[in-house]
């Protein structure tokens, strides 16, 4: 004898509920664990902006950041006042923007290995289409 679920409270009783439960949450499972690869497998083309726009914005914030620090680590040298300030976040700021710079360019050949592999998998995808649909 099947028990029916009951709401967070306990108050209804739902005989329903089991298979809506077990339903939805397989369904937003397989959505959710698929998201990622839906950017490198749709078969929309995309812009080159839209591709490398996050490492090329990562990389222009590490130039910013490096050179703001270049800048903090010199007044250092030349002002006598807060010079012990200077000195401790100059050094901060240039290995964040040393970082951030590495970080983005790194960034860009793996998208770039990433595209190809892309494009190898369409490839070897429509032959097997090719091949097997006949």
């Amino acid at each position: 004898m099947e028990v029916p679920a009951r709401s967070p409270d306990g108050s209804e009783q739902c005989p329903q509920g089991r298979e809506l439960v077990a339903s939805s949450t397989g369904s937003t499972l397989c959505m959710s664990s698929s998201r990622s690869e839906s950017v490198w497998t749709s078969s929309t083309p995309r812009s080159r902006w839209d591709i490398y726009r996050k490492p090329l914005v990562v990389v222009a914030v590490g130039v910013a950041t490096f050179l703001f620090g270049v800048v903090i680590t010199s007044l250092a040298c030349f002002l006598k006042e807060h010079k012990k300030v200077y000195k401790m976040s100059g050094p901060a700021f240039l290995s964040l923007g040393l970082m951030l710079l590495v970080c983005g360019l790194v960034w860009i050949p793996i998208i770039r290995k990433k595209q190809k592999q892309r494009q190898k998998s369409q490839f070897l995808q429509s032959l097997k289409s090719f091949f097997f649909n006949r």
